[in-house]
């Protein structure tokens, strides 16, 4: 058997706006795919722009984490910089934003990672992951309820952190990983 290829994606037939209420967006698909079979599936619809997800490097080796209330676990979270993606604005803008209100830094240099997705089954939300190097402090306000505790971490020391039970969330975990390899094949190709 051959598995499709990129080019041989679902036939869309007929979508549908589901209304559950609230902040999430529901949209049914009927879908027909390559070898006939018929299908309905459900997705989140993205709203807005997506968002980023910000590694500030205070040097090229340790990073700044934001400790911050998280209602979905209902405890204090250790994770990046991250937030949404305001209408007109660029990924690089955004970034920056996030930078000044959760850790009172800029960054003179902001590059534009990779896209990472949550669950693409069933979401089509993209977070964007953007590495801020040479910081500088500035500060404005931020919308969080409370100022938010920032923690140096060394990247070096990411095995410790990615047992820590209050640090669970998958985008930073991942950040921190894709950042510091980047970063270290930077330094091996200069």
């Amino acid at each position: 058997m051959v598995a499709p290829s990129e080019k041989d994606l679902p036939e869309v037939t007929a979508t549908r706006e589901l209304d559950y209420g609230g902040r999430f967006q529901v949209e049914q698909l009927d879908l027909v795919f390559s070898n006939g079979a018929t299908r309905t599936f459900e997705r989140m619809k993205p709203r807005g722009s997506g968002a980023v997800a910000v590694v500030a490097m205070r040097d090229d080796a340790t990073t700044l984490l934001v400790r911050e209330y998280a209602c979905g676990v209902h405890r204090r979270e250790l994770g990046i910089v991250r937030g949404r993606i305001d209408r007109g604005e660029s990924i690089e803008v955004a970034a920056e934003r996030e930078l000044k209100e959760e850790i009172g830094f800029g960054a003179r240099r902001l590059t534009v990672l990779r896209a990472m997705t949550l669950a693409p089954n069933y979401m089509g939300h993209q977070t964007w992951l953007v590495l801020a190097e040479d910081l500088y402090p500035e500060a404005l306000p931020g919308d969080e309820p409370e100022p938010l505790e920032v923690v140096p971490w060394k990247l070096a020391e990411l095995d410790q952190l990615m047992l820590r039970e209050d640090c669970s969330e998958g985008r930073s975990l991942a950040a921190l990983f894709i950042a510091r390899e980047y970063i270290a094949k930077r330094s091996s190709d200069e």
